[in-house]
This record gives structure tokens, C-alpha cells and sequence, in this order.
């Protein structure tokens, strides 16, 4: 596939997987635009406009959702242990920040090659909801490069500090300059490709929908995108659309009764499948982070308190608990699968969910206490709570300001219930890698602790505006005039 200069620089350094897979939509020549020819190219072409990599590895580890384990515990792998430490990978390996850099221009380049044939060919209405998809993939992808590489989005701010370069025409010359222009320039493009594209999507356009973007998958990308805005009510508008009839409660994961149910093999194959309501877009990625169940610096002693533990309820989450032997924890929610290219080759990849109905409901809480709608926004966490806790009682279990209050001591309303969304989206989406969008969107501070070879625990914090918490680009952008992140 004809890439974009941004990540057509590190060509050599993209596995063949994704190119593989553009090959196979595209037959053949996929190069020759004038091919995207039929409403059934653009489809095949449109699929392929995601990004082809992960962010799970190194958000993950840049967040308190790690710990130091200590020293001579686990597998040490600079992809972990790199960024818990805060300190920059340098190249593309497997899950590093390079690779998902790339893989998000090369969905992009894809979305651009498919809305430029739709301009160009005469395809009618049918080739409608591929615009759509193709809009808002592009708006997605943009987004992400935007949380993750650029300086976080000021609600009221002048957000006058470099964005990420927005790309909106298929690339054509092997060098092209690039400005990254504003954050506020960004989002207000990601805002017209994502309003646009809403406006075209189809529930029915695929034969496997839940790696597409849907309606619902769109709307719930509107809610987090919303979210990092502070346009409050249009969080609301959008996370309830993501489900029929406001009914969450069936929708979301089932903690406690399907997923309780299943044997560990059925719960890992299960968790992340097409099949399940509460994911709303599936991506499969090139990575190796689902090989990695004991790496030095991941899910230990400390974080396994959160579900070992009574929260805000007065109860234990019931989600699962796997150990590999204390300190070693997984949340065992990956299933690896491998993509042959010829006998005993191949590249190993992932499916993970990049949008859930459940964090479309956080977020519509999130938003009801910004807006001072205290019993709305209890509403959706007691709803969340009840399909996590065991023998769920809306009398004796459910969070109240005064059961707020008095666990984390925090006696203004508004600041006690968005912890307490906080905290339970901690916990839920561990090993899933959108802490981190919570870290950099509400300015937290992110305490570490480190071993050193005698044993001894020190504690290293990385607080707000520390430029460490923008991931940097790759290097070789600079060639497309792109200014790095300052260090």
C-alpha cells in the first residue's frame, strides 16, 4: 500500500504482516488508485484503515497500573521496562512507540486512498457508509497520535502547543514537509471527520461489524473524544447512544455471570470475541504483549489488592485473579494468535478492544458529575458495580455521596464521584492500556517504585507537564520537517 511519507520512512522497519494484509483486500497493484474502482474495493480497502499495532505495552507500563516487582522477578524487556522508567525506546521494535506511531498513519493512508476513489468514481449511495467508516478511522487514528504524542487537550485553554500532523490526501512524492500545527488545530479536525462520518455509518454494512466502525463504535469514540474536550453533554448524547434503550446493565461485560461462569481457556478465547456485546470495535495487532505474563514491571502484589480488596461498595470486585506464583498476575484476558506467512514463519498478533459499552458508561458518569447531576452519574456507577460484585445488593452495596465520603475522605461531591469512576475504571481496564488516557486527561501524578539489587524501595514520581509524559515520535520523522517532543 502506498504509505504516507510520515511512516513510509520507517518502511523497512514495518513488519510485512500489515503490507500482507493490504495485499490480500487489494489483490493486486494496490498503488494504482484508479483500481479502487467498485463499492466492494473501497469496503476491502476502508477495512484495512486501522492502526496495525498496539499502544497496550508501553501505556500500560508509563501508568500506575505497573510495579516493580523487584529484582531477578520476571523477564526483563526494555518494551516494559523502558517506559515504566520513563525513558524514551528508541526504534521500532515489537510494541514500541515507533510501531504504533506508524501503524496509525498507515490506517490513515489507507482511509485517504479510499476517500480520494469515492471522489473520484461515480459509486452512488451504497458506497456511502465506507465514507463514513473511512472519516471517522481517520478521526480515530488521529485522535490517538493526539493523546499519545502531543501536549493534552486544556479544556478552556488556548491549546496553542504543537499538535501531530493531520493528513487528509493520499501521499504522492517519496518527501513532503509536514507542519504538526496546534492541539487545537488537531482536535478540531479530528472533530469534523468524526461529525461527518457519524452522519453516513450503517449498523448493517459488514459482515463482521464489531471491526468496523459502527454507529454504536462510533458513538463511543464521540464519548471519550468528548471527554477530553469537556463538552459535557454531548459525552452524555453520545455514550447513550452507544446501546438500545439506555439499557447498560445487559450490555456491559458480565463479571459475575457469563464470564464467571467459563473455564479459564473459554474465559481467555471469550473475552475479546466478536461475540460478546460489550465490545464495540475489536482490533487484531501485530504484538507480543499478550506472550509476556512475567515481566518485571507489570501487575503485581500491589495492584492485585484492588481486586483482593473492599472498594467504595464495601465489597470485593469479582473479577478474576490469575497468578503464575506471587508476585506474577495476569488478568488473562488475551488470547495469541499466529499469522503463518510459510511453514514454521510467521508474526504473532492480538485481538483487543479499542472501544467497550463500558467505558462509554464511565464516561456518561464522568460527565453527569462534572454537570452536578450527582444521582445520574451514581446511577451509572452503581450499574457498573452491580454485574462486578458477587451477590450485588442495590440496598447494601450501592455507592452513595456518604459511602464516597467516607472512603476516600473527599467531602465535595464532584471530586468524590469522578474518583470513584477513576478508580473503577482502574481496576476493570487493567492490562488494557487506557489508564493512561485518564493520567494525562485529568493531570494525575504517577508514583513508581523501584528495587535496587540490596532490596531497597525508593518512589519516583512523574507529575503533570513533565515532558516525559508525551511519548516521543520517531526519529525519522524530522525528515518530513516534523519537530520531535522536547526533552
Amino acid at each position: 500500500m502506498k504509505l504516507n511519507k510520515i511512516s513510509f520512512v520507517l518502511l523497512a522497519a514495518v513488519p510485512i504482516l500489515s503490507l500482507l494484509s493490504c495485499k490480500k483486500y487489494l489483490d493486486e497493484a494496490p498503488d494504482n488508485r484508479t483500481e479502487i474502482n467498485s463499492v466492494e474495493k473501497v469496503a476491502q480497502l476502508v477495512s484495512t484503515a486501522y492502526p496495525t499495532y498496539d499502544y497496550l505495552t508501553f501505556t500500560e507500563s508509563s501508568s500506575d497500573n505497573a510495579e516493580d516487582k523487584g529484582v531477578g522477578i520476571g523477564s526483563t524487556d526494555e518494551m516494559f521496562d523502558l517506559p515504566y522508567n520513563w525513558v524514551d525506546v528508541i526504534g521500532t521494535g515489537t510494541n514500541s512507540t515507533s510501531n504504533y506511531w506508524n501503524g496509525c498513519y498507515e490506517g490513515i493512508a489507507a482511509a485517504n486512498q479510499a476517500l480520494e476513489a469515492i471522489e473520484k468514481e461515480n459509486l452512488g449511495a451504497a458506497v456511502l457508509p465506507y465514507k463514513g467508516e473511512a472519516l471517522v478511522a481517520r478521526a480515530y487514528a488521529h485522535f490517538m497520535l493526539a493523546i499519545l504524542y502531543a501536549t493534552p487537550y486544556e479544556i478552556g485553554g488556548s491549546n496553542s502547543a504543537p499538535g501531530i500532523p493531520y493528513i487528509t490526501a493520499p501521499e504522492t512524492k517519496v518527501i513532503v514537509q509536514y507542519d504538526r500545527g496546534t492541539v487545537q488545530s488537531t482536535y478540531e479536525k479530528i472533530e469534523k471527520d468524526l461529525e461527518d462520518g457519524l452522519k453516513l455509518l450503517s449498523a448493517s454494512a459488514y459482515k463482521t461489524p464489531k471491526y468496523h466502525f459502527t454507529p454504536a463504535a462510533a458513538h463511543a469514540f464521540a464519548s471519550r473524544f468528548y471527554l477530553f474536550k469537556g463538552e459535557w453533554k454531548k459525552v452524555i448524547e453520545h455514550a447513550t447512544l452507544t446501546v438500545p434503550g439506555n439499557d447498560f446493565v445487559s450490555n456491559i461485560r458480565p463479571i459475575t455471570t457469563g464470564l464467571k461462569d467459563m473455564t479459564g481457556e473459554e474465559f481467555n478465547a471469550a473475552f475479546f470475541s466478536s461475540a460478546q456485546k460489550y465490545n464495540l470495535l475489536l482490533s487484531n495487532n501485530y504484538s507480543t504483549y499478550h506472550y509476556q505474563y512475567g515481566p518485571r514491571h507489570g501487575y503485581g502484589s500491589k495492584l492485585v489488592k484492588m481486586f483482593t480488596t473492599a472498594n467504595v461498595t464495601g465489597k470485593i470486585l469479582a473479577n478474576r485473579v490469575v497468578s503464575y506464583g506471587v508476585p506474577q498476575y495476569t488478568t488473562y484476558k488475551y488470547k495469541g494468535y499466529f499469522f503463518n506467512t510459510g511453514p514454521g514463519i510467521g508474526f504473532p498478533y492480538l485481538t483487543s478492544a479499542s472501544l467497550t459499552v463500558d467505558e462509554a458508561l464511565m464516561n456518561r458518569a464522568e460527565a453527569y458529575a462534572e454537570l452536578g447531576d450527582n444521582d445520574l452519574a451514581l446511577k451509572d456507577i452503581n450499574d457498573f458495580y452491580s454485574v462486578r460484585t458477587d451477590s450485588y445488593s442495590p440496598v447494601n452495596d450501592a455507592v452513595t455521596l456518604a459511602k464516597i465520603n467516607n472512603f476516600y475522605k473527599l467531602s465535595n461531591p464532584k471530586d468524590g464521584l469522578i474518583r470513584t469512576i477513576l478508580d473503577a475504571k482502574k481496576a476493570e481496564f487493567l492490562q488494557e492500556g487506557i489508564r493512561w488516557f485518564d493520567i494525562i486527561r485529568r493531570r494525575l501524578t504517577v508514583v513508581h517504585n523501584n528495587f535496587d539489587a540490596s532490596g531497597l524501595e525508593t518512589f519516583t514520581e512523574l507529575k503533570p507537564g513533565d515532558k516525559r509524559r508525551l511519548f516521543q515520535l520517531p526519529k525519522e520523522v524530522k525528515l518530513s520537517g516534523i519537530e520531535l517532543n522536547p526533552r
